[in-house]
């Protein structure tokens, strides 16, 4: 716990101690903003609600994340400190655990700051703020999904612009096989909709936590290798 701690610490304060948590954080504000509000007609359709907004996240995240996760494992691989990293006392499930932790507390901020738009609406009308609530919540499980699925394809090179491009990739089939018949119960988005029209199932939990398990697995095989090269 101590490892996976001092990991968190060591990788969230790289974040801010350089520009890219904070571009990371405006781009993502001004762009959701700017598609949800301009884009997406807000002021014509009149309706007070925010239903487009988290149509429009699965597909914002699809670049987003990628861009987050490509310099996760990446990055050590190429700077060479991949090596010292493997030469410490930490297990591999402590080093993925670690990193990703670090890049969710940033999805988790990124989030968090848009909390402005569903105050706003509720000076403008009423809300549904059940079915907020419940979207939010979908809105960190499909980040969450979205990052271990990035991590897991930052592993497996050391460019950061192929880590960026695999992960768009992988994100992107996850995302599009709901829309196969038979298969929509792989689809993030078919979960993160049902999440959205206010109902919180257990099915959609256990499916996120499915595919955020598996793909952390996967990194943790993928880091552990590395040990015997």
């Amino acid at each position: 716990m101590n490892n996976i701690l001092a990991l968190f610490k060591k990788e969230t304060s790289s974040y801010f101690n350089s520009p890219i948590a904070y571009f990371n954080i405006i781009a993502y504000l001004a762009v959701s903003a700017g598609l949800f509000f301009w884009f997406g007609f807000f002021f014509e359709r009149r309706q007070v609600q925010m239903t487009y907004f988290f149509r429009l996240m699965p597909w914002i995240f699809l670049f987003f994340v990628p861009a987050m996760t490509m310099r996760l494992w990446a990055e050590e691989k190429k700077m060479g400190t991949v090596e010292i990293l493997m030469t410490l006392p930490i297990k591999s499930h402590e080093v993925v655990i670690g990193k990703f932790l670090s890049s969710f507390f940033l999805i988790a901020i990124m989030i968090i700051l848009s909390f402005p738009i569903p105050i706003t609406l509720s000076f403008l009308g009423n809300p549904d703020g059940g079915q907020i609530v419940a979207s939010y919540l979908g809105l960190l499980l499909m980040g969450a999904a979205y990052l271990s699925i990035g991590f897991c394809a930052s592993t497996i090179t050391s460019d950061q612009i192929i880590a960026f491009i695999s992960g768009i990739l992988m994100c992107f089939g996850m995302l599009v096989i709901g829309f196969v018949p038979y298969f929509r119960d792989f689809g993030l988005e078919s979960h993160f909709g049902s999440i959205t029209r206010g109902v919180v199932d257990t099915r959609d939990l256990i499916y996120y936590f499915s595919v955020i398990g598996f793909f952390l697995y996967l990194s943790i095989l993928s880091v552990e290798s590395k040990r015997w090269r």
